[in-house]
């Protein structure tokens, strides 16, 4: 099935029964959906906005045991964790890369305590390709990040671990799907569910850019929507009560210079009793995250004072140059889908910790919880349990050692070397038309070549889809993300054949949205201190 949304449409036809119908779009929805295209069953995954819109693309942008875990005795989830890490760090080597971190010690005793605990992470791990632990000097430590308070420091703890682009790797994973007979689209809203009976037999969906809407038959109807589970759940039983409370996690953005080297550096203690890292990524530095309880969900949510205060003190207090509100270059938050108990009605089968799978008395497939890193293992779960439950002929997991889309070894260093081996058609777009390798902003290495390859082959349809998702500009310097929205709008119409009363709308839109990711208000067309960094 090829990857474009048109082709994706024409299969929506009313005598089609698909063998399994995903409901979201998010790292488990495109996690099943591959799992399920993979052993050859006929395939549909519907998402109401962009994939990995929400929480699957505000992550840590870590693939990891989790260290965290391990101190609070959970050893058979960092188990899982790690086990999955390294089957992703095998199948997707463009995307995912070993990131060294550092603890920084300031008494003996912490210093040999995190180092045992380190060790024992190193043995669940096994050989999975990263190096281990070690001790570090006082001088070793702030060699490696020389931006670090030193004082009262005694030395630090090495480990690695791995890191990714989320959104990219979700994008990868659509595209897996699709190359082995998946079909997915973006921009289509479940409404209501289909039934014989007492039994789920379908969905009930709507076109969002067109307003169509359709009646889509499946034998095994699977809700991966993450923090929105709760609303498909109340379509098969309104009333029922919650499965999930959603918990923020912000991040916020800054110039690399503030951690000044390659290391990522991890604070093992903090005022709300988690850990606090400042990793690198694309050439930033993120720092988070927070762990707060929210009552209620959305697709955009947004930072709390507190949260960014909470975020710059506790840097405060570990890096020597210390930064402020005026220093944050974007700033994003996601939600973390909980899962709650069950009262042990039976009706719960809890995978582990992490993840929990539910089988509703309609037939209603419902996967929670869980992390990016242990996405396959969920997926795997949640595919074995509808072959069980829709009466799907048996078919093995192959997920383990196939490679993701993109998958590339021995890429060079550069700006598409995220794209893996799709980066060679983007360098061909632009030999075709030297005028593609054009770059969106001054100062910033992300070319129209990346915008046009992005609509034609990433099912991306807006601006926002580009800046947030494709190219992550918007997660890294919203500013510059605003000022590079006129050029995306242009190169999208162009090729979507859309009027320039949509580009306007669009970079509209977009302004207003990024604005939600500054700490203060940014408006390019009254603020000329920034006009000399448009790219002409």
């Amino acid at each position: 099935m090829k990857f474009e949304r048109d082709a994706g449409m024409a299969t929506l036809v009313d005598d089609v029964t698909w063998d399994v119908v995903v409901i979201g779009g998010g790292a488990t929805g495109l996690g099943t959906a591959v799992d399920a295209a993979l052993r050859g069953y006929k395939t549909l995954l519907v998402e109401q906005a962009d994939f990995a819109k929400g929480t699957s693309s505000r992550s840590t942008k870590l693939v990891h045991g989790g260290v965290r875990y391990l101190a609070q005795g959970d050893i058979a989830l960092v188990y899982e964790a790690l086990k999955e890490r390294g089957l992703l760090f095998k199948n997707a080597p463009h995307l995912v890369k070993e990131q060294e971190f550092i603890i920084p010690c300031y008494s003996w005793f912490s210093k040999l305590q995190y180092l045992a605990g380190l060790k024992f992470y190193d043995l669940l791990a096994g050989k999975g390709g990263f190096k281990h632990s070690a001790f570090l000097s006082a001088d070793e430590v702030i060699a490696a990040i020389p931006t670090l308070d030193g004082k009262g420091l005694v030395g630090g703890v090495r480990y690695s671990d791995g890191q990714f682009d989320d959104a990219r790797l979700a994008i990868n994973l659509a595209q897996t799907c699709a190359e082995h007979g998946g079909t997915l689209i973006n921009y289509m809203k479940v409404t209501g569910l289909l039934r014989t009976g007492k039994k789920v037999n379908g969905i009930k969906a709507t076109d969002l850019e067109t307003g169509r809407e359709f009646s889509i038959k499946g034998r095994a109807i699977i809700n991966a929507t993450g923090v929105f589970v709760d609303e498909i759940l109340r379509m098969d039983i309104p009333g029922g009560r919650p499965l999930v409370r959603p918990s923020q996690g912000v991040h916020l953005v800054l110039d690399k210079s503030f951690l000044n080297g390659e290391s990522a550096l991890m604070i093992p203690k903090t005022s709300d009793g988690r850990v606090l890292f400042a990793v690198p990524w694309h050439g930033s530095l993120l720092l988070g995250t927070t762990d707060t309880p929210l009552n209620e969900h959305s697709l955009e949510p947004v930072a709390l004072e507190k949260e960014i205060d909470f975020i710059l003190t506790t840097a405060n207090q570990y890096l020597a140059k210390k930064p402020k509100r005026s220093d944050v270059l974007s700033v994003f938050a996601g939600l973390r889908p909980l899962a709650a108990s069950n009262n042990g009605s039976g009706a719960t089968k809890e995978i582990s910790r992490s993840h929990k799978l539910i089988v509703s008395a309609s037939g209603l497939i419902t996967i929670t919880g869980g992390k990016w890193t242990t996405y396959r293992k969920m997926a795997e779960d949640v595919v074995d349990k509808a072959i069980e439950i829709a009466g799907l002929q048996a078919q093995s997991c192959r997920s383990k050692t196939v490679n993701i889309h993109g998958y590339a070894i021995n890429i060079a260093e550069g700006p598409l070397a995220v794209y893996g081996s799709d980066a060679d058609g983007i360098q061909n777009i632009i030999t075709d038309d030297p005028s593609m390798g054009d770059v969106l902003l001054k100062g910033h290495a992300v070319t129209k070549a990346e915008v046009l390859w992005s609509t034609r082959n990433e099912m991306a349809r807006s601006v926002e889809d580009i800046l947030a998702r494709r190219l992550r500009v918007l997660f890294l310097d919203a500013k510059a993300a605003i000022l590079m929205a006129p050029v995306v709008a242009g190169v999208m119409a162009a090729e979507l054949g859309y009027s320039k009363e949509w580009e306007i709308e669009q970079v509209a839109d977009f302004k207003t949205l990024a604005n939600r990711y500054l700490l203060t208000p940014f408006y390019p067309e009254i603020d000329k201190n920034v006009t000399n960094r448009i790219a002409v």
